[in-house]
């Protein structure tokens, strides 16, 4: 009767603290992807894996129920113990990403993932950014490190480790989030804009150079190439699907199970959901989903101005600036804005890992939006 006692005290006091509207938000979003898993890419998957119907949506709703009870822990926890267990989290998610190169698998030419049997395969790097965020903003807003480059320095070094790894995958589109996320941190910390600058100078000609003379980043090399002369390469025909469905589907799409091009769109389910969604539900349907991402991006940012701990603030800007720019980029891909590039969309696609990840996201934004009790 007293452990009874003290869940419905710990539940209470978390539902009576937390951010009901942001809360609310992170559902919708997260059943809206179940809808969409439910009556469209459940079905595509599963025929062309010739796996029972509804195989893909039941794992879809698993790992969002694993990622709602991540998000009650994260969310639940003292605001310090927060701060203190991320940093092993950050660690035992490196260790993962330094192993994938000896024991991960390969899928679609890319070793990127890591299969331990007992466990669904997942991608270390979707583990890696949460706590990323949190470990960069705790340099950039220690009091024990006086010197701010020294600070700066720290973090470009931590954030550039993590770089290494990714690109020996190879994952450029990644490497880029990771080192949008550091500029972002270090921005918003107050850095000289002189200094930034110089920065991504730097990262830019790094970049251009390891693309234009390391065999093993050739394959960008193609795909930049391809996405400007569209004639060429098989990336553009993947962008080229993925827009006739979107065209196809117009204001108000062809409706439930009518889609018929989504059938010819490359990873349906994970990259390149929008398409599919547009076909069977129209533009409409697009923009609602857009509307949903503004409404959480502006509410969160409401809490960081009200908000006068720097560290608190940082964490929240880089975890809502990483949504946003992974958003961003899966409808750029699909509607051809940028190149081909693996980017699911938050919440919506399918996945064990972005799911997991985008949890953790807001189980840490859920946590510092808290009603503080003084």
């Amino acid at each position: 009767m007293e452990y009874k006692k003290i869940i419905y005290s710990r539940y209470y006091k978390w539902w009576k603290n937390i951010d009901k509207f942001i809360f609310s938000l992170i559902i919708i979003l997260f059943f809206t992807g179940l809808f969409f898993s439910l009556v469209s890419t459940s079905l595509l998957v599963s025929d062309k894996l010739n796996t029972n119907d509804y195989t893909f949506f039941f794992k879809h709703l698993s790992f969002v129920f694993l990622g709602l009870l991540i998000i009650f822990v994260l969310s639940s926890i003292n605001q310090e113990k927060l701060f203190k267990v991320s940093p092993i989290f950050f660690l035992i998610s490196l260790i993962s990403l330094i192993l994938v190169p000896v024991i991960g698998v390969e899928v679609n030419s890319a070793q990127r993932w890591i299969d331990l049997y007992l466990l669904p395969r997942f991608q270390p790097i979707e583990l890696v950014k949460p706590f990323l965020i949190i470990l960069i903003s705790l340099i950039l807003s220690s009091e024990k490190y006086q010197n701010v480059y020294l600070k700066y320095l720290l973090s470009f070094f931590l954030t550039f480790t993590i770089a290494l790894f990714l690109a020996a995958q190879p994952d450029i589109g990644q490497t880029l989030l990771v080192f949008f996320i550091w500029s972002v941190l270090i921005f918003i910390s107050g850095i000289n804009i002189i200094f930034l600058i110089t920065s991504c100078l730097i990262l830019t000609i790094g970049l251009y150079f390891s693309i234009r003379f390391i065999p093993k980043f050739e394959y960008i090399k193609n795909r930049i190439l391809s996405f400007f002369n569209t004639e060429t390469g098989s990336h553009n025909a993947q962008s080229e699907k993925a827009i006739d469905s979107i065209t196809s589907g117009g204001y108000f799409g062809k409706g439930i199970g009518e889609g018929t091009l989504k059938n010819r769109v490359p990873e349906a389910h994970t990259d390149y959901i929008i398409s599919v969604i547009s076909e069977e539900f129209g533009i409409i349907a697009i923009i609602l989903i857009l509307m949903l991402f503004l409404i959480f991006i502006y509410s969160v940012f409401k809490k960081v101005y009200s908000e006068n701990e720097e560290k608190i603030k940082l964490i929240l800007v880089g975890c809502v600036s990483l949504i946003l720019v992974q958003a961003m980029i899966h409808i750029g891909v699909n509607i051809r804005l940028f190149p081909t590039t693996g980017m699911t969309l938050p919440f919506i696609s399918y996945g064990g890992s972005s799911i997991i990840s985008i949890s953790i996201l807001s189980g840490i934004i859920l946590n510092l939006t808290k009603r503080k009790i003084y």
